[in-house]
């Protein structure tokens, strides 16, 4: 029998992708897959429409989040699994993380125009809107509006010259910390997945982060090298956590590929499955 396969990191419209949830889902059967998760960025606004397309087309539609932390002056990225994304007091905790976001995009733009490139917050916003986006700005739509408007040649410039965590343009802002966004993931009955380690060059992080109770550890990323997929998939299999992986796909700008087509990063549908029964045993716990 032939072995099903999910890629458990994509983007939408909801948050800084360019394809709606329900082509994300079209995609995903393209691609061959069996299963993908959406983890937008702070919301689960796309996952509803994806969950449809999904029933239509066969996909399993696994559900996600990709929650916004800080730690030590960099961004740090959790990703949640099942969690019960329903309730009003899910709703209320991500639309302040969302608030975060919106005071990132506030000083971002500040501090692009204190590098004399005239930039303002509605003018990214008038350019998401354009392309689709029904949810709350991010960094890609910077970068896009960074490349459209000629300062920077493609998106990757655009983040290792502005954006990025070594950019000019550079900002961090008050977010909650990875262990809080564990323990908001378990709380609401999710299991929780360290995404794109390699990004961060913080292993003594990620080892106290598998101390805390992390689920699991995105090994296989677009971003990663071999190298790396390597190292964190030991580190995995030493703190016996969840081995995922994921392409992050964020759709198409100027006809290019963000960070890498869906499908391209996978991994089997039994890992899924794990994440699922660790999602069910914090609901369980948590009714006791």
């Amino acid at each position: 029998m032939p072995i099903a396969y999910v890629d458990l990191h994509t983007h939408t419209t909801a948050s800084d992708g360019t394809c709606t949830p329900s082509e994300n889902v079209k995609l995903a059967a393209e691609a061959g897959l069996a299963a993908l998760a959406i983890t937008d960025h702070d919301t689960f606004g796309g996952l509803a429409e994806a969950i449809e397309a999904g029933k239509e087309l066969g996909i399993e539609v696994v559900p996600g989040v990709e929650i916004s932390t800080a730690w030590e002056g960099q961004d740090i990225h959790i990703l949640g699994y099942y969690m019960e994304w329903g309730g009003e007091r899910m709703q209320s905790r991500l639309a302040g993380l969302r608030d975060v976001r919106a005071k990132r995009n506030v000083r971002l733009a500040e501090r692009l125009r204190q590098l004399d490139i005239a930039i303002t917050v509605a003018d990214v916003e008038r350019l998401a809107q354009a392309n689709g986006a029904t949810g709350s700005v991010g960094r890609p739509h910077f970068a896009e509006w960074l490349v459209q408007h000629g300062y920077c040649t493609d998106m990757g410039e655009a983040f290792d010259k502005y954006l990025g965590t070594n950019g000019t343009a550079y900002v961090q802002v008050d977010r909650i910390s990875p262990f809080e966004a564990i323990d908001f993931i378990h709380e609401s009955g999710g299991a929780a997945v360290v995404a794109h380690p390699g990004l961060y060059d913080a292993d003594e992080l990620v080892e106290r982060l598998i101390q805390h109770g992390v689920d699991g550890i995105e090994v296989a990323h677009a971003d990663h090298t071999s190298e790396q997929e390597l190292h964190y998939r030991e580190m995995a299999e030493q703190g016996n956590v969840v081995v995922t992986a994921g392409s992050d796909f964020h759709g198409y700008r100027d006809g290019v590929v963000f960070h890498a087509p869906l499908g391209s990063r996978r991994t089997s549908l039994d890992v899924v499955r794990e994440l699922e029964r660790k999602a069910r045993g914090y609901r369980d716990s948590s009714s006791l």
